[in-house]
């Protein structure tokens, strides 16, 4: 699912009480809201959902696959996330019943 699949989504679940626009506009600020907090160094956490995290990969020596010559690439910070205890029950328990069908 994409950002655009779930505006749909969302719209026609509120349809009549909510337009698309209006959810456009909710789901926008809810990510840049996320990415400032990240950028700033925060930690997300959404209860039964998951958290979202900085890690730093420290600076390191590479090569370049194509020559072979060493690469010093440097250091930076990834987001990462890690999903709560009831997204990955949910998520199991949907794979064995699918895994279940015929």
């Amino acid at each position: 699912m994409n950002r655009s699949d779930l505006i749909e989504r969302i719209a026609l679940r509120h349809e009549g009480r909510l337009p698309a626009g209006d959810v456009d506009a909710a789901v926008r600020n809810i990510i840049e809201q996320m990415s400032a907090a990240l950028a700033r160094g925060g930690r997300i956490e959404i209860r039964g959902f998951g958290s979202f995290r900085l890690h730093y990969w420290p600076p390191r020596r590479s090569r370049n696959p194509r020559t072979g010559e060493p690469v010093n690439v440097a250091g930076r910070h990834v987001p990462r996330f890690r999903a709560g205890r009831r997204l990955r029950d949910r998520v199991d328990g949907a794979r064995r019943r699918c895994a279940r069908d015929p």
